[in-house]
């Protein structure tokens, strides 16, 4: 038996309402809330919360210095349109170098690496 069930999974960030915005436009949903703790509630029941954090500095991606500390793996059906898209909603891309890979990483407005992987 689990001692515990997921509640949410929580991203610090400089500015809450705005980068659960971005992931509002990713994956649908709707925000909630205002100030220093914002919900992303996405269609399937599940949420995602962004917490303002003063003096928020960004993981780095690859670092050993300034790891990641974790990422969101988004299964998308094209990948060549994804990217398009979040590139066009502030995403950066962090590794390009090879495209033949069933996944490509990205930061992020704030700076959060995440995946974008084939189905």
């Amino acid at each position: 038996m689990a001692v515990a069930e997921l509640g949410v999974v929580v991203l610090d960030c400089p500015d809450p309402r705005a980068l659960a915005g971005f992931y509002a436009e990713v994956l649908g949903g709707t925000v909630e809330g205002d100030g220093e703790w914002v919900d992303l509630k996405v269609p399937g029941g599940r949420s995602l919360a962004f917490q303002a954090a003063p003096g928020y500095t960004p993981p780095r991606w690859p670092s050993s210095e300034h790891s990641q500390q974790f990422h969101l793996d988004l299964t998308v059906e094209d990948m060549d349109a994804a990217e398009k898209e979040v590139l066009a909603l502030g995403a950066k891309a962090l590794d390009t170098a090879d495209r033949s890979r069933a996944w490509r990483v990205y930061a992020d407005p704030a700076g959060h690496p995440f995946c974008l992987c084939a189905c």
